[in-house]
């Protein structure tokens, strides 16, 4: 769904075991991940290491992304979102595409976002899925 091409920035949220990151690694694309969870990053950082990867890691909250290092040809979030981030479409390069799980309940809407320009955006939904849910506003580390 991501469109995926060899050299694309993808911003990933929500690194969970570095599984997702590795495959984006392995189809070419230089991956910055955000992980909401501290032990989690830590554990999957050093993880990640050991197998000889080296995405850009990062510990933080994926509502914010990471807008020093935008725009990014692609984000995929692999957490259940109650809402699109508008932070996130802010990084997101023209021509960009997003993947989404959209949905505040148990249930989510995969939904495929493409910036068509700075301020508009085509949205696509497709079905629907079951997401671990998006953190927002939690202090870390609990």
């Amino acid at each position: 769904m991501l469109h995926l091409k060899k050299g694309d920035k993808v911003l990933e949220i929500g690194t969970g075991s570095g599984y997702q990151t590795c495959i984006l690694l392995e189809m070419g694309a230089k991956v910055f991940s955000i992980e909401r969870q501290k032990e989690l990053f830590d554990k999957t950082k050093e993880l990640l290491s050991s197998l000889a990867y080296s995405p850009k890691l990062f510990y933080g909250d994926g509502y914010k992304g990471l807008p020093s290092y935008a725009p990014f040809d692609k984000v995929l979030v692999t957490c259940g979102a109650p809402h699109v981030p508008e932070e996130l479409l802010k990084q997101l390069k023209v021509g960009g595409v997003m993947v989404i799980p959209v949905g505040a309940g148990d249930v989510q809407i995969m939904t495929t976002i493409l910036k068509t320009s700075e301020t508009t955006f085509e949205t696509h939904e497709l079905k629907n899925f079951r997401f671990v849910p998006m953190l927002e506003h939690k202090e870390w580390g609990k």
